[in-house]
């Protein structure tokens, strides 16, 4: 009986055990079932209830430019075609008292609207050189625009319509909040083909393409040509970027696309419906980054920050900064490197004092400038002092370069200013260091170890000095049709 208690038990709590199963997966079951339901409930909608809330705000523009005309057949025969002489005087006759005829150019483009009463923000490009600009709008209306300023820096524009009624609009959105994976609208006039809508994700920040204040959001949006100044929209609603170019081998999208981020374009946009131009500020000092060598050539713990290779008369001279120092703070921000000192001094204030801190021989230094406007500044470099060089006509080989002072007949050959003194570099060893990093025939080294050489003495000197201070390597500042650049070369060959 005993036993028999024993096996019931055990096949009670079998069954118990297997109740407990089949609930558990009846609960798996059901939540798997319900966050299937979520997720259909979540899924993105159609986008056309943005599509129609922001497309009144957008335009087509077509620009017509009158180019010069050519008069008769051109280009009928090939040059020294026996034909050649029959087509000329053929011209002549028909073109005899005529005058070349005008003819009428035209390009589209796109844009938007950033205020009731009627500006409309586009690409420079699209306007550049138009002799008359047309604003076709989504309801069909047409009407003429004047350009109130341009910034071919940024390729934006902005230009004015009027109309009797307030115009449908949009806002800027910030597009430093824009993360890679958001999704995006572009809207504009491709290939003239209308109003046209195409979505995509953010697939990149901060591309830089050539000029200096670039910041641009890159985009798989299908972007082609007529695209150029529409709006790139966030699902809010709101501009995020201007649409401004593509990278294609066929000139069609190819889903890499680059928008003018809406923080630069806002900025620029304010100026010109003030100023009708940009005002940027102006510091006044040539640079370039900090490599790893140049880094340790300068005993820096980290290579950041912004090396002045000149100081031209400007405000930057005026506060004291000089030649080799290294730019780590600007106006209280970090400056990571030139690309980003460019963009700070540009976005501040004509006029205003701010600080600049600056590592001098391994100290750090805080000087206030007062910044110019970079629109207004001289590019004329100040004259470099002329160092008291002995005459020294011995050339030698150093650091794989064949040195020598330069002289009349030097100066003369190479086409060297009178104002600059220094080595001059007869000649490199292909199988350098100094060739690798791009020195050449006609090179002037004016300082070593962020001191001016004029006499090959002087540079050995400099060599030593590095040495007995432990520097693996001498920085140089190289001068080439009077550009200059740093240059760190190893010691250790020597």
């Amino acid at each position: 009986m005993q036993s028999q208690a024993i096996t019931r038990a055990g096949i009670q709590d079998e069954r118990v055990e297997t109740r407990s199963r089949l609930l558990w997966l009846s609960a798996l079951a059901f939540v798997f079932l319900f966050a299937q339901a979520v997720m259909v409930l979540a899924k993105p909608e159609s986008l056309a209830p943005l599509a129609e809330k922001i497309s009144p705000s957008v335009v087509n523009i077509t620009t017509s430019t009158v180019v010069e005309g050519r008069t008769g057949p051109q280009g009928i025969v090939p040059e020294g075609s026996p034909f050649e002489d029959f087509f000329r005087d053929f011209r002549e006759r028909n073109n005899e008292g005529d005058r070349p005829r005008p003819r009428r150019s035209s390009a589209l483009g796109s844009g938007f609207v950033i205020s009731a009463d009627g500006f409309v923000v586009t690409n420079n490009h699209v306007i550049d050189g138009a002799d008359e600009i047309l604003i076709e709008f989504f309801s069909g209306d047409e009407l003429p625009a004047e350009v109130i300023g341009t910034d071919p820096n940024t390729d934006i524009a902005l230009l004015k319509v009027t109309s009797d009624t307030p115009l449908p609009f949009v806002s800027f959105g910030d597009s430093d909040s824009a993360r890679v994976g958001d999704w995006v609208m572009a809207m504009g006039n491709p290939l003239g083909q209308g109003f046209s809508v195409s979505a995509g994700i953010v697939s990149a920040r901060n591309r830089a393409l050539s000029g200096t204040y670039d910041d641009y959001i890159q985009t798989d949006a299908a972007i082609n040509r007529g695209n150029s100044g529409g709006p790139l929209f966030n699902m809010d609603g709101d501009v995020i970027g201007v649409n401004t170019a593509i990278l294609s081998p066929n000139g069609g999208s190819i889903g890499i696309g680059f928008s003018m981020a809406s923080n630069v374009v806002t900025r620029v946009v304010d100026q010109l419906q003030e100023y009708g131009e940009t005002r940027r500020g102006w510091l006044g000092v040539r640079i370039q980054d900090v490599t790893e060598d140049v880094a340790e050539a300068m005993g820096l713990e980290a290579a950041a920050g912004a090396l002045i290779t000149d100081v031209p008369e400007g405000p930057a001279k005026s506060a004291g900064l000089l030649s080799g120092d290294v730019i780590t703070g600007f106006d209280g921000v970090d400056v990571a490197d030139t690309r980003a000192l460019v963009r700070q001094v540009g976005n501040t204030t004509v006029g205003k004092t701010v600080d600049v801190v600056v590592n001098r021989e391994g100290e750090t230094k805080t000087l206030a400038v007062t910044l110019g406007r970079r629109e207004d500044a001289e590019r004329a470099e100040a004259p470099s002092e002329e160092g008291e060089a002995a005459p020294d006509v011995v050339e030698k080989d150093l650091l794989g370069l064949t040195l020598g002072v330069l002289t009349p007949e030097k100066r003369s050959e190479l086409s060297i200013p009178d104002d600059v003194e220094g080595l001059v570099v007869s000649a490199v060893d292909e199988t350098s260091e100094a060739f690798e990093k791009g020195l050449r025939l006609g090179d002037v080294i004016t300082e070593a170890g962020q001191q001016k050489v004029t006499s090959l003495a002087q540079l050995e000197e400099r060599i030593e000095e590095a040495r007995d201070a432990g520097r693996k390597s001498l920085l140089l500042l190289v001068r080439r049709a009077g550009e200059p650049r740093f240059v760190a070369l190893s010691l250790e060959e020597e």
